[in-house]
C-alpha cells in the first residue's frame, strides 16, 4: 500500500489545528469544524501548495470515515422522538425533491444518466454534518432540532436508496431485489435487536468498559464492518449498510444502563469524530479537483447555481417538516439547515465520474456547492432561529418529551 509520510503526519496535524480555530474565531463567528477541515486540506493538497500528497492508506482511511460518519447518522436518531409529524412531512419534502431534482436536472444536464447523479446529489440533508451543530448549540431535543433531525434522517437515506436502486448500474427490478435482500438480512438483525437480544451482551460491555477489551468499541467495529461488507457483496453503495449499522447498534444498547451507555457512546465519537471522521474532510479538500472548477467560466459558474438549486430543490421543501407555528426566521433556518449537503454529494459524483456519467468540472462544482452550504447554511440557519421570537428563553429539554428506549 503507498504511504506518504508527510500526509502522515499533516493529516492529523490539520484534524488539530482545525478545532483551535474554530476556538480562536469562535468569539466572531460560529464556522463549523468541517469547513476548517475542508479548507485546509485544500490549502495543503496538491491543488495549492502540494504539501500533501493523496495516497491509498490516506484513501482508506477516508472511506472508513465516511463510513464511521454515516454509522454515527444512524446512531444518533431517535425513531421515537422524530416518528410521526416530523418523519412522514420530511419523508414527503424529500419525495418532492427528488421529482424537483430530476426534473431541473434533465433541463441543465447533457444526458439522462447525468441528470440522475445531479438529482439525486441535490436532495441530500447531511446530517452528520448538521447533527454536532444542533447539538453544539442546545438544540437538539427542541421542536426545531427535532424537525432538522427528521430532515437529515431522511436526506441521508433515502439518497442511498436512490443510489442503490437507480445508480448501480442494474435494472431497477434487479437492484429492487437486491436492496430486499439486504433489507430482509438488516431487518432480521434489527428486529432481534428491538426485542432485546442485545441485554445479554449488555454485562459484557459493562465489565470491560475500563479494560483492555472494550467489548463495545469493538461490537461497533464489528456491527459497521459486517453491514457494509454485506452492501459489498450485494454491490449495493457501502453507506447504505453503515447508515443501518448505526441504527443497528443503537437498537442493540437499548435497554443498558444509562451510565453505561453514555460512556460506550462518548468512546464511539471519540472513534469516529476524533479519528476517522476528520480524515474523510481533510482528504476531501486534498482531492478537490480546483484545477477542473477553474478551467472553464463555465463549470465556475455551476458552483453557484447549484447552492442555489439546493436551496430550491431541497430546501423548500423542507419546510413542510418545520414544526406547527414556526416563525419566519424559523421556516427559513428548517430550510438552509435541510439543504446543507456534501457527504452525499461527494459519494454521488465520485460514482458519476467514476461511471463516465459526470464530468470531474461538473463534480468539483456540485462538490464545492455541498462545500459552500457545510459553510454557509448552518451558521445562518443558526443565526435565524436564535433570532427567532421565544428562542432566549426556550429550554432544550422542556420543548420535546424524548421517548425512553427499551
Amino acid at each position: 500500500m503507498d504511504v506518504s509520510i508527510g500526509t502522515l503526519v499533516l493529516i492529523p496535524a490539520i484534524a488539530v489545528a482545525a478545532p483551535l480555530l474554530v476556538r480562536a474565531l469562535s468569539r466572531w463567528i460560529a464556522v463549523p469544524l468541517v469547513v476548517f477541515e475542508i479548507v485546509l486540506g485544500l490549502l495543503l493538497g496538491p491543488a495549492t501548495l502540494g504539501w500533501i500528497i493523496p495516497d491509498d492508506f490516506a484513501s482508506f482511511l477516508s472511506e472508513f470515515g465516511l463510513a464511521m460518519l454515516f454509522f454515527l447518522a444512524g446512531n444518533e436518531i431517535d425513531f421515537g422522538t422524530i416518528r410521526g409529524r416530523p418523519l412522514s412531512r420530511a419523508a414527503i419534502g424529500w419525495v418532492i425533491s427528488l421529482a424537483a431534482g430530476f426534473g431541473i436536472a434533465v433541463l441543465l444536464a447533457p444526458s439522462l444518466s447525468a441528470a440522475a447523479f445531479i438529482g439525486v446529489a441535490l436532495t441530500s440533508t447531511a446530517l452528520g454534518t448538521i447533527m454536532p451543530v444542533l447539538r453544539d448549540s442546545g438544540d437538539l431535543r427542541t421542536p426545531f432540532g427535532v424537525a432538522v433531525i427528521a430532515l437529515g434522517a431522511v436526506g441521508e437515506f433515502g439518497p442511498l436508496l436512490a443510489i442503490s436502486l437507480f445508480l448501480s448500474g442494474r435494472s431497477p427490478l434487479v437492484a429492487a431485489l437486491v436492496l430486499v435482500a439486504f433489507a430482509v438480512v438488516a431487518g432480521a438483525a434489527i428486529w432481534f435487536a428491538a426485542r432485546g437480544a442485545g441485554r445479554r451482551l449488555h454485562r459484557i460491555i459493562t465489565a470491560t468498559l475500563h479494560t483492555s477489551g472494550q467489548f463495545g468499541v469493538r461490537l461497533v467495529v464489528l456491527v459497521l464492518v459486517a453491514l457494509v461488507a454485506l452492501s459489498i457483496v450485494l454491490d449495493l453503495d457501502m453507506l447504505l449498510g453503515a447508515f443501518t449499522a448505526g441504527v443497528l447498534y443503537r437498537l442493540l444498547l437499548s435497554g443498558a444502563p444509562e451510565h453505561d451507555v453514555e460512556i460506550i457512546e462518548g468512546k464511539i465519537e471519540a472513534l469516529g469524530y476524533g479519528f476517522l471522521v476528520p480524515v474523510f474532510f481533510i482528504y476531501t479538500g486534498i482531492t478537490f479537483d480546483l484545477e477542473a472548477l477553474l478551467a472553464d467560466g463555465r463549470t465556475l459558474a455551476l458552483v453557484p447555481i447549484s447552492l442555489g438549486l439546493l436551496l430550491v430543490v431541497r430546501g423548500l421543501p423542507s419546510l413542510l417538516a418545520a414544526p406547527a407555528g414556526s416563525s419566519r426566521r424559523d421556516l427559513a433556518a428548517t430550510a438552509l439547515f435541510g439543504a446543507t449537503g456534501l457527504p452525499i454529494i461527494v459519494a454521488v459524483t465520485a460514482i458519476g465520474v467514476d461511471a463516465g456519467d459526470l464530468t470531474s468540472g461538473t463534480a468539483a462544482a456540485l462538490v464545492g456547492a455541498g462545500m459552500l452550504s457545510v459553510l454557509l447554511f448552518p451558521l445562518i440557519g443558526l443565526t435565524l432561529h436564535r433570532r427567532s421570537p421565544g428562542a432566549a428563553s426556550r429550554k432544550p429539554d422542556d420543548d420535546v418529551h424524548v421517548p425512553t428506549e427499551g
